[in-house]
């Protein structure tokens, strides 16, 4: 029989929690079924299988990150936006490891066109707009920023950067200068 107070959005927190715990990759209806000690199927009232449980975690983290990036850039600007921006992604993929590979998930285009993935990218635009980029050098700010951000964030928590003598901060702190020096330079004239 069924637990009372299921519901997909208690599911979905419940495989977050998961994936934080586990690994995205490892989250499935039956790992979350034994989370809850129900039968599989007493889940699929809820959910339609595991990709629709991934989904939804995906969604999940994707507006949690947001709601946090959010927060860390209201009232800033220019360089102490940009930081606080890269400071909130990679604090909540290191809280989080697992939310944020679910938020790294391919999503079918009309799920990710409502998504918060578009609000991350406006929040990025927004940042961008303090550094006066025309397109389509904008354009490639957002890409450029993203790729950076999670390139860091993916090897550094892979153990990448523990055997060396510079600490990995040390690193970061230098990123988000270089980025800053070079969002300023290819400003608009």
């Amino acid at each position: 029989m069924a637990r009372a107070g299921l519901t997909p959005e208690r599911l979905t927190r419940a495989g977050a929690e998961l994936a934080d715990e586990v690994g995205f990759d490892q989250v499935t209806v039956s790992a979350l079924a034994r989370r809850f000690e129900v039968k599989v199927a007493s889940l699929y009232s809820h959910l339609k299988n595991s990709q629709d449980l991934r989904t939804r975690i995906a969604l999940f983290a994707l507006e949690e990150l947001a709601d946090r990036v959010a927060d860390a850039v209201a009232g800033r600007a220019g360089k102490d936006a940009l930081a606080a921006f890269a400071n909130a992604y990679r604090d909540y993929a290191r809280e989080h490891p697992g939310r944020y590979d679910a938020a790294r998930l391919r999503l079918d285009p009309e799920t990710a066109a409502a998504s918060a993935g578009v609000r991350h990218s406006q929040m990025t635009r927004a940042i961008l707009r303090g550094y006066d980029l025309a397109e389509p050098d904008q354009t490639h700010a957002v890409r450029m920023l993203g790729a950076m951000f999670h390139g860091y964030v993916s090897l550094e928590m892979a153990g990448s950067f523990r055997h060396t003598a510079v600490d990995s901060q040390e690193s970061w702190r230098w990123v988000l200068d270089s980025l800053d020096a070079l969002l300023r330079h290819r400003a608009a004239p």
